[in-house]
């Protein structure tokens, strides 16, 4: 497909506060809304919805290393019940979610041949902005 260009996982860019979090592998943003039902007679029998308050969540591994500052703020996140800021970036210059995070979940795996990982997930707290930028 000439001229076409995709964005790849690898080049997607994950920001606590305004440094890149270089130790993470799989992100998965999940945006959300809640549903409304604005059914009335004079719908010719069909519910009618419409979209309520919005959700966003980012779920995202972490490897256990030594000596890394974004997994211990991420730590002491979850422990503390504190926001983090986060920026999940499609790319270098692309789009995503901006916004404080709660860590809600912060769980670990010990797999008998991989690297222990923790797996993360944070919920928005306040949203910021849609940042818009360049696709590639």
């Amino acid at each position: 497909m000439p001229g076409v260009t995709f964005n790849l996982g690898i080049n997607a860019k994950l920001f606590l506060n305004t440094s890149e979090m270089k130790n993470v592998t799989d992100v998965t943003i999940t945006l959300d809304a809640g549903e409304v039902d604005v059914t009335t007679r004079d719908n010719d029998g069909f519910r009618a919805t419409i979209g309520g308050l919005k959700e966003c969540t980012i779920e995202f591994d972490m490897l256990d290393k030594n000596d890394d500052n974004s997994f211990d703020t991420i730590q002491s996140a979850w422990y503390n019940a504190t926001s983090v800021t986060l920026k999940a970036l499609s790319s270098a210059n692309g789009s995503g979610p901006h916004g404080d995070f709660s860590i809600t979940g912060f769980s670990r795996s010990e797999a008998l041949e991989e690297a222990v990982k923790y797996s993360v997930t944070a919920k928005l707290t306040k949203w910021t902005a849609w940042i818009s930028g360049s696709s590639t």
